[in-house]
C-alpha cells in the first residue's frame, strides 16, 4: 500500500521506530539512521539476546528496515542525511528540541530543500517540550497509574510499555493523514505528537467519567467502574473473566451459570441496577465459577453469547499467532514482514553508495 514511499527514521527506542515499523508493514520502504557507536539504545536493552547478540527488545519493532551507522558530528555524514532527505517523503525523529537544528538537519532546515517532506516528530511532553519523555514517567503523570492496581494497593504502571505504543500508532496515523494531504496540495507538513497528548487522550471514558461526575475515578482491579459483570473470576483451575456489556448478555451469563434467582430479580435487568448490587452479583458468580475448570465455563458462556475468556499466559497467547523470534509478532496492520531487524550499520556501504536504491538488493 506504501510501495514507492522513503521514510528516513532518525528515531531510536520505541514510538518511534515502532511508527516506522508500521509504515515498513504497509510497503514503505524505511531507513533507520543510528549513531555507530552502539546504535539505537534498545539493542542493549537486555537479556534476552537471540544468538547474533541482538536484544529482544530491539527486534520487536525494527523489521522491514534497512540499518545507516552515520555520526552527525561528520560533515559528510551530515550532507549524506541531507540528501536522503531531499528525496525521502517522511522524516520521523525523536530528538531533544534543538539537537537536529544545531547540525543543519532540522525540520526547517531539510522542509526547505524538499518541500513535499512529511516530518513527524515525536516528543515525550508537549506542555515541557525539553524534558526527556519515558513511557514510566508519562504513566505516572497523565494519570494512568493513578487508576491501575488493586484498590487497597499501590498505583501501578502497565505491562507493556503502552504509552510508547500508542504514541506510535498516532504518529502513523498523523503521517499517513498529512500525505493524503500532500496528494491534494503538493506540500508536505509538519506533524508532531508527544507521549503525554496520547496518554492523555488514551484516558478516554475515564476521563469523562472524571468530567460528568466531577470526582477523580479510583482504581478498580480487574473491575470496571462501570459494568457489572465485568472482572476478574476463579474457576477451579485458572483465572477466567466475564464482560457483560449489554442487558441481554446479562441475562444469558445469569442462566448459564445457572443463577436464577439474579436471572429473575427485575432491579438487576439494568446496568445500574447491577452497578448498585455490585457485591451480591459478584459474590454469587465468584461462588459459582469455582465450581468448574475455565475451558468448561468458557465454553458454556461463548454458547450463550456472553464475552468471556480465560487468562491466557504469554506463551499460550503466542502459541498459534505466527510470531517469530527474529522478526517479532505479525504485522497488527494489512502488511508483510520482508527483511529482518538489521544489524547496526549492516547497510550503511550500499546506501552511502546507492542512496535510496539500496532498498532494490
Amino acid at each position: 500500500m506504501l510501495s514507492g514511499m522513503k521514510i528516513l527514521d532518525l528515531s531510536r527506542v520505541l514510538a518511534g521506530p515502532l511508527c516506522t515499523m508500521i509504515l515498513g508493514d504497509l510497503g514503505a520502504s524505511v531507513l533507520k539512521v543510528e549513531r555507530p557507536d552502539g546504535g539505537d539504545e534498545t539493542r542493549g536493552w537486555g537479556p534476552p539476546f537471540d544468538d547474533r547478540g541482538e536484544s529482544a527488545y530491539y527486534l520487536s519493532v525494527n523489521r522491514n528496515k534497512l540499518s545507516l551507522a552515520a555520526d552527525f558530528a561528520d560533515r559528510s555524514d551530515v550532507e549524506l542525511i541531507r540528501r536522503l532527505a531531499e528525496e525521502a517523503d517522511v522524516v520521523v525523529e525523536n530528538f531533544r528540541i534543538g539537537t537536529l537544528s544545531r547540525r543543519g538537519l532540522g525540520a526547517t532546515d531539510l522542509m526547505a530543500r524538499n518541500p513535499r517532506l512529511v516530518w513527524c516528530t515525536i516528543s515525550g511532553f508537549d506542555t515541557a517540550p525539553t524534558r526527556p519523555g519515558y513511557d514510566f514517567v508519562v504513566q505516572a503523570e497523565s494519570g494512568w497509574m493513578s487508576i491501575t492496581g488493586e484498590p487497597d494497593g499501590a498505583p501501578m504502571k502497565h505491562g507493556v510499555a503502552l504509552v510508547d505504543v500508542i504514541t506510535g500508532k498516532d504518529a502513523a496515523i498523523s503521517i499517513l493523514a498529512a500525505l493524503v494531504a500532500r496528494g491534494m496540495t503538493g506540500l508536505g507538513r509538519l506533524v508532531q505528537v508527544s507521549l503525554e497528548s496520547s496518554a492523555r487522550a488514551a484516558l478516554v471514558n475515564v476521563a469523562q467519567n472524571t468530567l460528568v461526575s466531577g470526582a477523580p475515578p479510583k482504581r478498580w482491579g480487574n473491575a470496571h467502574a462501570n459494568l457489572v459483570p465485568y472482572q476478574l473470576f476463579d474457576a477451579s483451575d485458572r483465572p477466567m473473566v466475564i464482560s457483560v456489556g449489554t442487558d441481554g448478555q446479562w441475562l444469558a451469563c445469569a442462566r448459564t451459570l445457572g443463577l436464577d434467582a439474579l436471572a429473575s430479580d427485575d432491579a438487576l435487568r439494568t446496568n445500574a441496577g447491577r452497578i448498585a448490587a455490585r457485591d451480591r452479583i459478584v459474590t454469587a458468580i465468584t461462588r459459582r465459577l469455582k465450581e468448574r475448570p475455565a475451558a468448561e465455563w468458557v465454553e458454556m458462556l461463548d454458547a450463550a453469547g456472553v464475552p468471556c475468556g480465560v487468562v491466557r499466559t504469554v506463551p499460550e497467547a503466542l502459541a498459534q499467532s505466527g510470531a517469530s523470534a527474529l522478526s517479532g509478532l505479525p504485522p497488527s496492520v494489512e502488511g508483510s514482514t520482508r527483511r529482518a531487524p538489521p544489524r547496526l550499520g549492516e547497510h550503511s556501504q550500499a546506501v552511502r553508495e546507492r542512496g535510496w536504491d539500496a532498498f532494490r538488493d
